[in-house]
């Protein structure tokens, strides 16, 4: 079946054209031409052990969609081995302007303050392809510990990414936040796996795209944010509490945040991220 039959099947639209755009994670990336003239964006896999992954980013998409805060494309349709959504309008050229960052800030508070009725989400999750444990909890602190830290650790020392002698201190993060019983904040609707490369500046706003979305901690996405180095992170951040102020002492908790996607990056290239991992793990030690 031609690239042009199967995405017309998944999305029920005459396809006028199929054009390649690379891959990356073991997806093709198509530019796909409908006979109306919309243009889609398809991510195809030839193994429908995808078939999870696609599902996540796909409802993801919509519940982050509901919230009408943040922009996100709009999901045209997914099936076991192919996600198509509308293709983000072309960015306009030039540098992002304060004035843009300002504004995503702002729309970002408002995704988050939009809620949601649990930390975790009703569906599995992914992340760069590694699976993600979205079992709701009650509090963020002990969630964050089982869900997010935990199953990486035996992942990174196995790979050799980390080395014996750290795994006594990430799990003494891990048993520190798991003793932390009180909510700090209600879960908010986060992206999940916001850094720079799933922010497309185009129209004026900043687009989310590639989400893991779910139920968590806003400061999670801030901090990703800051750990690849958004444009313009101080204008983000004074739209962002121009809209909902963070509690007191949340610079001090940035490398908490960061803990996860720095395991998650030793997990998948190795040993170069064991510094930032260690460095991470003793500053969250030193300030929980």
């Amino acid at each position: 079946m031609s690239a042009a039959t199967e995405l017309a099947r998944v999305t029920g639209r005459e396809v006028r054209s199929v054009r390649s755009l690379g891959g990356r994670h073991g997806y093709r990336h198509l530019d796909v031409e409908f006979a109306d003239g919309q243009h889609g964006f398809a991510k195809v896999s030839d193994s429908p052990a995808a078939a999870g992954e696609l599902a996540a980013e796909a409802n993801g998409l919509r519940w982050l969609g509901e919230t009408g805060a943040v922009p996100v494309p709009d999901v045209l349709g997914v099936d076991e081995t192919a996600l198509v959504t509308a293709m983000v309008p072309a960015p306009a050229a030039g540098p992002v302007g304060q004035r843009t960052a300002f504004e995503f800030g702002a729309d970002l508070a408002r995704m988050h303050a939009y809620g949601a009725d649990t930390f975790g989400a009703p569906w599995a999750g992914y992340i760069a392809g590694l699976p993600l444990d979205n079992t709701p909890g009650p509090t963020w602190p002990a969630w964050y510990a089982e869900r997010r830290l935990a199953p990486f650790l035996p992942i990174a020392l196995s790979s050799g990414a980390l080395r014996a002698q750290d795994g006594p201190l990430i799990e003494a993060v891990i048993e520190r936040l798991a003793a932390i019983q009180h909510p700090l904040e209600p879960p908010s609707r986060i992206h999940g796996d916001c850094w720079s490369g799933n922010v497309l500046w185009s129209g004026g706003r900043g687009w989310l795209i590639d989400p893991s979305a779910h139920g968590g901690h806003r400061e999670t996405d801030l901090a990703m944010l800051a750990l690849f180095g958004a444009p313009h992170l101080d204008a983000i951040m004074a739209g962002y509490e121009s809209v909902a102020p963070l509690a007191p002492g949340w610079k001090s908790r940035v490398p908490l945040h960061q803990l996860h996607p720095l395991l998650v990056h030793a997990c998948l290239f190795g040993t170069s991220y064991r510094a930032a991992v260690v460095e991470a793990a003793r500053a969250v030690l030193n300030n929980c």
